[in-house]
């Protein structure tokens, strides 16, 4: 095994590997995947460094958490750091009753509950061990508390009463006694973010496909808010679930669903100067978060073995300064927007040559 580096997640004990491994995908999401591929896929992430795993319950239903637990069992401890999530407890599905597995396309027969409790996320917990067939889960993550997932404020706001006046101690708990390293909170959408920072005292942000190479809008927003407090940050959803992997093609996919012209657009756009630079959009893509001082990791889902090798290939392909000067030039990244950087500081760019050389193409054309 070739380490993957590592940084420290702030305001935890815990190092995680810079490129990790994202376990929403082998729930089986877009399609079925075997089980031996699904093991095989795991298994190659860990032998070529990756040292980061992350995965829930609601992945799959309980099908990732089984998978990861049973490729990593046996697997020396020390090697890996694993995170799970809170929020969702899960039961079997009643026999004879027609089940609904959306979002997953596969995943296993159990439904779920929405529970933010003391008792709830304890029983979440030591589900999820069971699940992981291990004892010790390093880092565990609030989940899906937001509007996307609960519809309107008032859901919300009593599903965050839950966590403050109830399931917060359990987690409280977990972490003084040592049972965990950290507690995070997933975020999916701008406006969660400061709402936690206001209740709850969290260790890190787990990102979701809003701090992206196409988009950064929580940035000046939010994130510097808890950068000033000392909280860290993960981010997953790097290719805005699609569209940042395929590129600008018909069919391509943003935030889950088909992209809108403008979307298109702008990823076109930076094809364009992906080109220029001799840079695979996949590695852009990936390494541009890293950029920020307060992300550790980066956690891109794979399918297979040859998805784990792309992306750890993409993520070693050493990307030149000039590149995300000329981003910025284009008008995709703002000024004081963080990149990764091999050099001292960036150069002067002549923003009126990169906006002619690339011009935005017209709504509602892709490049198939």
């Amino acid at each position: 095994m070739t380490p993957i580096a590592t940084r420290r997640l702030r305001r935890t004990t815990a190092s995680l590997s810079v490129l990790g491994f994202g376990g929403g995908a082998i729930g089986e999401l877009w399609s079925p995947i075997p089980e031996r591929q699904a093991m095989e896929t795991v298994n190659a992430a860990h032998a070529a460094g990756i040292s980061y795993f992350d995965t829930a319950p609601w992945y799959g239903r309980g099908l990732s958490e089984h998978r990861i637990g049973s490729a990593l069992h046996g697997v020396d401890r020390s090697s890996f750091v694993l995170s799970s999530k809170v929020g969702r407890v899960l039961s079997a599905a009643r026999p004879g009753v027609t089940f609904d597995r959306s979002p997953w396309v596969g995943g296993l027969d159990f439904g779920h509950r929405y529970d933010y409790s003391y008792d709830g996320i304890m029983r979440s917990f030591e589900d999820s061990q069971q699940r992981l067939r291990m004892p010790r889960v390093d880092l565990l993550v609030i989940h899906d508390l937001d509007l996307m997932h609960h519809q309107t404020d008032a859901q919300v706001g009593a599903h965050m009463k839950q966590l403050v006046t109830s399931g917060w101690r359990a987690l409280e708990e977990l972490k003084a006694g040592g049972a965990i390293a950290g507690i995070g909170a997933g975020i999916n959408q701008p406006g969660t973010m400061r709402t936690f920072l206001d209740m709850v005292d969290v260790d890190f942000f787990l990102v979701a496909l809003c701090y992206t190479l196409l988009d950064q809008t929580i940035l000046e927003t939010e994130m510097d808010l808890a950068e000033a407090r000392g909280v860290g940050f993960i981010i997953g959803g790097v290719f805005n679930s699609g569209i940042l992997a395929t590129g600008a093609r018909s069919g391509a996919r943003y935030n889950y669903a088909l992209a809108i012209p403008d979307v298109l657009a702008r990823v076109a756009l930076i094809e364009a100067v992906c080109r220029d630079n001799g840079v695979p959009l996949l590695s852009a893509a990936l390494q541009f978060p890293l950029g920020h001082p307060a992300v550790a990791s980066v956690i891109p889902g794979a399918l297979s073995p040859a998805e784990v090798a792309a992306n750890v290939t993409a993520f070693q392909t050493p990307i030149p300064d000039e590149f995300w000067d000329d981003l910025r030039g284009a008008g995709i990244l703002r000024a004081l927007v963080p990149v990764p950087r091999r050099g001292p500081g960036p150069k002067v760019v002549n923003t009126d040559t990169i906006r002619q050389n690339h011009p935005i193409p017209k709504q509602g054309r892709s490049d198939d």
